[in-house]
């Protein structure tokens, strides 16, 4: 697991990467990107590495993903098995946190692609307490649990992360629509945020979303009076 930083921090991020890649490699791409590190000085930025193990749409070869499924479209069903594997290393990752002093609604969890659809997953099936969610060029299948644990659970939009998601128009791996219809499902189940396409823009992360994402969890996750940090 990469970490941006080791110093005392007063809130976190967990940035989940897409399929096939790795936490030290979306570190890199975000300094790419940005000409910098992703970061706030009282913020611990987390990029986890998914486990290797076989993925159907890659004919059942091994990559580095965090749960299998039969495609890459909207319509398949969700492989729930695999789904609540990668719930483990969520929780996880989110308990650690947790145990180091920081509380639920000071953790943003978001990712790229399939890592955005774990985020979601994360915030709206695992742990509405969070204090956001993000995903970017991600999308949840049709019936996705996600759905149903928002119909069954019927929490108000107060109790419910807010959420950032950004979406290429010309991205062909996951087309446009995929995420739009899933940002207007989650809405209306009383999730909030805003859904923000990206002109001339493939199946991949922009500098203009990462500068609007960081804002934005500047806003969330203020820094703490020195007293309230020292606590922590």
């Amino acid at each position: 697991m990469a970490a941006s930083s080791i110093r005392k921090h007063s809130a976190s991020v967990i940035f989940f990467h897409g399929s096939g890649d790795t936490g030290p490699n979306l570190i890199e791409w975000v300094r790419f990107l940005l000409g910098r590190d992703f970061d706030l000085s009282h913020i611990k930025l987390i990029y986890p590495t998914a486990p290797t193990q076989k993925y159907t749409p890659l004919n059942g070869q091994l990559s580095t993903v965090w749960f299998d499924r039969r495609s890459v479209n909207i319509a398949a069903q969700e492989s729930r098995k695999s789904m609540a594997q990668s719930y483990e290393i969520v929780n996880k990752l989110i308990q650690d946190e947790v145990d180091l002093g920081i509380p639920l609604n000071r953790i943003i969890v978001g990712g790229f692609s399939m890592g955005g659809a774990l985020a979601l997953h994360a915030g709206y099936h695992l742990n509405t307490g969070l204090a956001g969610v993000f995903a970017h060029s991600s999308f949840l299948n049709r019936k996705s649990i996600v759905y149903e644990s928002l119909e069954s659970q019927k929490p108000t939009q107060s109790t419910l992360p807010e959420l950032r998601m950004y979406h290429g128009e010309r991205d062909t791996l996951v087309p446009l629509e995929w995420g739009l219809e899933t940002f207007e499902s989650l809405q209306k189940l009383g999730v909030t945020g805003t859904f923000t396409p990206l002109k001339n823009t493939l199946h991949e992360l922009k500098r203009s979303s990462l500068l609007d994402l960081q804002e934005w969890i500047a806003k969330k996750l203020p820094p703490l009076s020195t007293e309230i940090a020292n606590k922590l």
